[in-house]
């Protein structure tokens, strides 16, 4: 009566603390995790293969719809990739308010996370507040489109319109405004003995293993590190403005909830920068055609997303429709690493690491 036998479980594709329609196949001896096999494709669309049959212009929609979260980066890092392929030059003004909605959208995206991340372990009232405060951002990217959440801000060669009257405003009035709630996330949970207990030692991943499992972004910068691709290869205006970036060394769930509580911090600074440098001038290049062609070839770009580093690969047969396109998704890369942070933890120990990994099965299945 006393034996102790190995027990397989699915846990999804149906279940609130996946985010999404993920499976986990888990082995368990009692409640403790032996092992867990990710599997995921349930929410595959082919993203990838309905690029090739648009022409350049026509493809940031969709890609928006990869990180529907964080959809700024998507749409930013295709068309970066399409001019750097094209070679367009892009106004400088037009860099910098893609600077401030890219890090918005960051903002914005940390938001969903904390709320729900809160949710999953038992914190309710912080997704309340997370959401009042997207509210806000997402009024700013109405403003600017007309469209709250897949915004498709941007356009090769530039934005499609500038900032509207108000606009910079009503900006500068979020970023004087969220310091202080963020001060309230943190009193919420930085020292409350329920949080510490649930994510502090849970879900530890090394900087040897993070690296070897090729993570990126909060995920990896909380295991000690310090890369990230708007300081390594800068692009946008990102070489323009001051901020650090936030790290922590214990790699396990609470170094990722501060990391990603300070990266929220920084994009604010990196917002108000570019608010007070904004230079005057053009949004969008000149005498750009719709039906553009690219020169045969192939390019490569990557940007740096909320989940981590997002790569775009396109390859030109010097015609209307990128010939091969393959982008490279954060949340799968990271999604890989869950079986190694979860083992020898509690069941209850793989809802909060799923949470802090910060997947989103738009971007895991494309």
């Amino acid at each position: 009566m006393f034996r102790s036998e190995m027990m397989e479980v699915n846990m999804g594709p149906q279940h609130p603390s996946t985010h999404g329609v993920l499976r986990l196949a888990l082995t368990l001896d009692g409640e403790r995790v032996v092992e867990v096999k990710p599997i995921i494709g349930y929410l595959h669309r082919g993203v990838e293969k309905l690029c090739e049959h648009k022409i350049y212009v026509m493809v940031p929609p969709i890609c928006d719809r990869l990180d529907y979260v964080g959809s700024a980066s998507q749409n930013l890092g295709y068309i970066q990739a399409v001019e750097k392929l094209a070679g367009i030059e892009v106004p400088e003004r037009a860099r910098y308010i893609r600077t401030i909605l890219t890090e918005l959208n960051r903002i914005a995206s940390h938001l969903v996370w904390l709320g729900t991340h809160g949710l999953d372990i038992g914190a309710m009232t912080v997704f309340f507040y997370c959401m009042r405060d997207r509210e806000s951002i997402l009024d700013l990217f109405e403003a600017f489109c007309g469209a709250r959440l897949t915004t498709n801000m941007f356009r090769v060669g530039g934005v499609l319109e500038d900032l509207p009257p108000g606009w910079v405003e009503g900006c500068h009035r979020f970023v004087q405004m969220l310091p202080s709630r963020i001060e309230e996330y943190e009193g919420l949970l930085t020292t409350n003995r329920i949080w510490l207990e649930r994510t502090k030692g849970v879900g530890y991943i090394s900087a040897e293993d993070a690296v070897g499992w090729g993570l990126t972004g909060p995920v990896l910068r909380a295991s000690g590190v310090a890369y990230d691709v708007r300081k390594s290869e800068p692009y946008a205006a990102y070489d323009q403005v001051e901020f650090e970036i936030p790290t922590q060394k214990e790699g396990d769930t609470f170094a990722r909830y501060l990391v990603r509580l300070e990266e929220m911090r920084q994009s604010l600074r990196i917002v108000g920068q570019c608010l007070d440098k904004m230079p005057a001038g053009e949004v969008r290049a000149s005498k750009l055609k719709t039906r553009m062609k690219a020169p045969a070839g192939e390019v490569y770009h990557e940007v740096e997303g909320p989940r981590g580093v997002q790569g775009f690969y396109i390859v030109s047969d010097g015609g209307e429709r990128p010939y091969r396109c393959h982008f490279r998704a954060p949340s799968f890369v990271n999604l890989a690493a869950v079986d190694v942070m979860s083992r020898g933890g509690l069941v209850a120990d793989l809802v909060a690491i799923i949470g802090t990994i910060d997947i989103v099965l738009g971007d895991c299945d494309r």
